[in-house]
């Protein structure tokens, strides 16, 4: 990843345009991670964030330089719904772990995460020159999971009986996809074929 650009000035599809978050963007964060249904797919804890626990957070993982984070806008509206990253880089192995989270539940189901997931692996691919990109997701985020393998990540384990929830242990469901991968999923698309059918643009 040497000499390549890390953060993009801008991942733009059809549907969302990605850009590195703001310090306005805590409020957002505020809302998202202290709401209860939000809190159940993206925490470990059964209980949603605490104001002080979501502050740091912000700030550690939205405005730090030690993942690449980006605000999730929504195209039409520039109206932010959501975030997503890369985080624990390991540079000399060329892998990351992926997060997203939509926190507008009233833009669930249409489509955002998937093509913001597809925008970020686009510039872990063919920009970073990363090999791996991982996440883990837990066993009951169906729709999650769903959108994950849409963009061609595959199971490859499972920590059994990992989470705690609705009265039952849920696995935790670990997913990956190479940068062989992806490129092989590109050429069945066509050489030409764009992310969406929008635009990627960096420094």
């Amino acid at each position: 990843m040497a000499g390549r650009a890390w953060f993009p000035e801008l991942l733009e599809g059809d549907l969302v345009a990605l850009r590195r978050h703001a310090p306005d963007n805590i409020a957002a964060f505020r809302r998202w991670y202290a709401d209860p249904e939000v809190a159940r797919l993206a925490r470990y804890q059964e209980t949603p964030m605490r104001v002080d626990e979501i502050e740091r957070f912000f700030h550690v993982r939205a405005l730090g330089e030690d993942s690449l984070t980006m605000a999730i806008h929504e195209r039409a509206t520039d109206r932010l719904v959501g975030s997503c990253s890369f985080s624990q880089v390991d540079g000399d192995n060329g892998s990351v772990m992926f997060h997203i989270t939509i926190g507008e539940k009233d833009v669930w189901g249409r489509g955002y995460g998937t093509e913001a997931t597809r925008l970020m692996l686009h510039h872990a691919f063919e920009t970073l020159g990363l090999h791996r990109v991982a996440l883990t997701v837990f066993e009951f985020n169906e729709r999650a999971i769903r959108a994950y393998l849409r963009c061609g990540f595959v199971v490859e384990g499972r920590a059994r009986e990992a989470i705690w929830r609705d009265g039952r242990w849920w696995d935790e469901v670990g997913m990956s996809i190479l940068a062989t991968e992806w490129q092989a999923r590109r050429r069945r698309s066509g050489p030409d074929a764009p992310i969406s059918t929008g635009t990627i643009a960096a420094p």
